[in-house]
Formats: C-alpha cells, structure tokens, sequence
C-alpha cells in the first residue's frame, strides 16, 4: 500500500511537466499494487500473532521480492521492457546498486526516472531500518555489535524504537532536502537536483543522464556529490545523535574513524598516481579522484568520467575498492568496514597467540566484547560473501561473458555498488546487452547482497522450516 502511494510522485511529475505518458504507467501500477495490498490487509487484519525470528527472516526476503515484482509494473507499462528487464531495474533501484538496463536517459519519460530514484530513495531508508533493528536481532554477519534499544523486539521496547526510527527518518528527509538545495545551487535544474539528492543519500547511483555525473561541469555538483554520498556512507543513529546537539559519539566511533581514515589516504595516494600520470591539474585529479572513489566505497555507482582508462594501478584499486563497503547502519552496501576492522583484531590475536600460546586476550570493538558468537558470524558471512561471488563468477561465464565481466558483474552485484570492470558494464557501459538469465542471477545477488548473505540463505536450509 505504501509502494502504491508512492507511484503517485511520478504521475504528479509527468502532470506538473506536462509530459505525456502511457495510461497504464502511472495509473493502472498504482491501483493493481493497492488493490493487492488492500486485499492483504484485508485478510490478516483480524489475526493476532506475534514475531519471532523465524517470521522475520521470511518477511525480510518476501518484502523485497514483492516490491521488485510490483515496482517493475511502470517500467513495463511505460518502456514496454520485458519482465526480465523491469525487475532487474528495480530491484537494482530498491538495493540501491545502480547498475541499469535503460539506455537513452536524457530523453526518457521524466516519471520513469522520477520512479527510478524513489525506488532507490526508498531502499535507501529501508536499509538503515533493517540494519538498526533487524539484522542485529537477528545476529546477522556479526551485527550483534550494534544491538541497541531499536533492535529490541521486546513490547517494552518497541515504543522507544519507533521514536529513534522517526528521528532517523528526519534526518534522512532533511539531508535529502539540503542535498538537492546544493545541487540546484551547483547548476542542476530543480527536477535533476530532487533525483540525484534521492540517489545520493541512498548511495544508489541512478541518474538522469547516461553519462552520469559527467554530465555535469561544475566542480561544485561533483564535490556536492561527494560530501552526501560520504554522509550516507555513516551510521545513522549516529548522525541522529550529531544533530541532536551530540557530536562526540560521531567523532570517537571506531567505524566512523576507520572509514574517514581509508577515504583520506585512498585520495591522496590516487591522486598523487593521477597527477604523476597524466595531465590533470591538482585540483582536477583531485575531484576526479574523491569523487569516483567515494562513489566505489559509498557503493553509490555515479561515474564522473571512464576511470577503467587510467591505467591498471586505477582498475585494480577500483576493483578492490569495491569489496569495500561505508559503516553499518548506513545506506552503503559491501563489506562493511567494521567487519576488516574486526577481521584485523582477530588477526592480531592469532599472530601473538602463535608466539604466546598460553595467553588470554580480550578482544573489543568500540567498548563491547567480542564474543565467540560475533567471531562465528562474522566468520561465516565471510565464507559465504565469497563463496557466493566465486560460484556467480563461474555461473556469468557459463553464459559466455568473459572473465572481467563475469568477475566483476558479480562483485558490483553483491556489494551492490554499480558498474563494474571492462567495455560491457564498465563505468561508460550498460547492463542492457547481458543475457536474460545473466540478468537473473545478479538480481538474486544484488538482494543476497543487501540483505546480508545469510538472511537469504538461511530460508534453504532444512532446519529453517521443521518445526
């Protein structure tokens, strides 16, 4: 019922631009999609029952699958695309990976794209509300870090997470805001400014034109970009607390930290290469070098220019750039940051274990200890990020793509950041001339990718559904 609320932003788009569009897009998506939802709550609204975890996993991964089947509708009815192709693009949009399908974005349907930065928009929230209170209740990934008053499911608790969700919220909204002001200031035209302060801050990466950010000359555009996309990159219980008037979590936050200190030395090493290496000025090399980067880390996907033509150093930072995620409890995808801090203290332990066999040591992470329930996690949603890239990488090639397509579509696709390596799906490339069922396999790992791995895996075990 909410997704159909929301299909009515583009038709007032189309109406207040006096753009002409299918009859069906805008018009028929929304009733179908409500008439669903109505007939849903319908039938459950009499029953009493309450959530466990079991019930939670299912609901997780069915809410994502039917808001990709119901939000392709308008891009069915208005671009006339195949099935395959309208749920690929959505569920591109609602994981906020921005790979696309679309080609000719600078003349399309101005509510298709509209529709394609609300999906993000909305994946974006709907992200930091499944990172705060469901995947550490639900021990996900080592998650368990995070657990706090808004991952309590208990009924005393409940009324206290729906105040920290509505403050997450605002600050979501107020960003937003702020983020297409500076845009239109920057030179973007009002409705290119609301689109990309959406696909910024949910670090989504769509845009209006198929040259992407490139599409824009000022300098003022690309460090705005970079500035939001870094914000979305940060925890947002964080940033709540930040504008609430307390600035010190923000500041003393390991991941926090970890993340600012990786950005600051990934531009400065780059650029310096960039400089040494062609003719870019220092500020120029710069704002490519920070803008592109942070688009990789963030797993936002904007392109400011062909950064696989800088040179192998370039596309294999960028290639191992993309493992790399924000801090949980953002909008960013990939491998969180906490997860190669931790990874780094349990390394430590091992290495002084090997000269010390019989020694204690506690590991902490932000004042918590690290418990060997965290350590198994964490662990397993290792294995299981790469296992699952390896068997995408072989399952892509299968279908005949070589191997810098078949490996980095599959990275760009679980840490859900965009494009990938090569001429096909590269930074100036599209997703459009892939085989269906290559379209198929990215679209589970993009959602394998956003919920986590094992959210998703654990619906095909035999123990998950004996009672």
């Amino acid at each position: 019922m909410t997704l159909a609320a929301l299909m009515c932003i583009p038709f007032l788009t189309n109406v207040i631009l006096d753009t002409p569009s299918h009859r069906m897009a805008f018009t028929a998506s929304p009733l179908i999609t409500l008439g669903v939802g109505l007939a849903l709550w319908r039938s459950c609204r009499t029953e009493l029952f309450g959530l466990r975890s079991r019930e939670i996993f299912l609901l997780t991964n069915l809410s994502w699958i039917m808001v990709c089947v119901f939000g392709a509708l308008p891009f069915i009815f208005e671009t006339e695309i195949s099935f395959t192709d309208a749920f690929f693009e959505t569920m591109s949009g609602i994981t906020t990976t921005g790979s696309t399908v679309l080609v000719g974005l600078d003349n399309m349907n101005p509510g298709i794209l509209m529709w394609r930065s609300v999906l993000q928009w909305l994946g974006g929230i709907g992200f930091i509300v499944m990172a705060v209170a469901v995947l550490p209740f639900l021990k996900v990934g080592g998650m368990r870090l995070f657990q706090s008053e808004s991952s309590d499911w208990s009924e005393k608790v409940m009324p206290r997470s729906g105040v920290i969700a509505k403050r997450i919220v605002q600050v979501y909204i107020g960003l937003t805001f702020l983020c297409g002001w500076a845009y239109h200031l920057g030179g973007m035209t009002i409705f290119e400014a609301i689109n990309h302060s959406m696909t910024t801050l949910s670090t989504g990466g769509y845009s209006t034109s198929d040259a992407s950010m490139g599409n824009f000359a000022n300098p003022a555009v690309h460090w705005t970009g970079t500035l939001f996309m870094l914000l979305g990159s940060l925890p947002f219980v964080l940033l709540v607390r930040f504008f609430s008037g307390s600035a010190e979590p923000l500041w003393k936050d390991c991941q926090v930290r970890g993340f600012l200190k990786l950005l600051l030395f990934v531009w400065l090493t780059m650029t310096m290469w960039l400089i040494w290496n062609s003719e870019y000025s220092a500020f120029e090399a710069l704002t490519l070098v920070a803008f592109n980067t942070t688009s990789v880390i963030s797993t936002t996907g904007f392109a400011l220019t062909d950064y696989s033509l800088w040179g192998g150093f370039a596309g294999a930072s960028f290639f191992l750039l993309s493992f790399i995620g924000g801090c949980s409890g953002s909008t960013s995808g990939g491998v969180k940051i906490f997860r190669f801090q931790l990874g780094l203290k349990l390394l430590d332990v091992q290495l002084k274990l090997m000269s010390h066999p019989r020694a204690c040591f506690s590991i902490q992470y932000n004042g918590q200890p690290i418990t060997s329930e965290i350590t198994r996690s964490f662990v397993g949603f290792t294995f299981f990020f790469l296992m699952l890239t390896g068997i995408m990488t072989l399952l892509l090639s299968l279908m005949g793509l070589d191997f810098i397509t078949s490996l980095t579509g599959a990275v760009t696709a679980i840490a859900n950041v965009g494009p990938g390596l090569g001429d096909i799906i590269g930074p100036a490339g599209n997703f459009s001339s892939l085989p269906d069922m290559a379209k198929w396999v990215l679209s589970i790992g993009m959602l394998m990718g956003r919920l986590e791995i094992i959210t998703v895996l654990v619906m095909f075990t035999k123990a998950y559904w004996q009672r």
